[in-house]
């Protein structure tokens, strides 16, 4: 199962590439085509300003999920 932590590693702060434990520094591109193809089931893609991230799914613990 993949859990992930974005690097925060672009020009302004937005996650260029994300931290994938036994897999080590994944491409943003390359995680956000594996999510699209349904190979990380608890994440899911956003676009934020034309640009693609790799978000995890809500659940029920509110200290990590995004409230507005």
């Amino acid at each position: 199962m993949l859990t992930q932590g974005g690097n925060a590693d672009g020009s302004n702060g937005q996650n260029e590439s994300y931290t994938i434990p036994g897999r080590g520094v994944v491409k943003r591109s390359q995680l956000v085509n594996e999510v699209k193809k349904n190979k990380h089931p608890n994440f899911h893609v956003i676009d934020v300003n034309g640009e693609e991230y790799v978000r995890a799914n809500p659940n029920k613990k509110k200290i990590d999920n995004v409230d507005k």
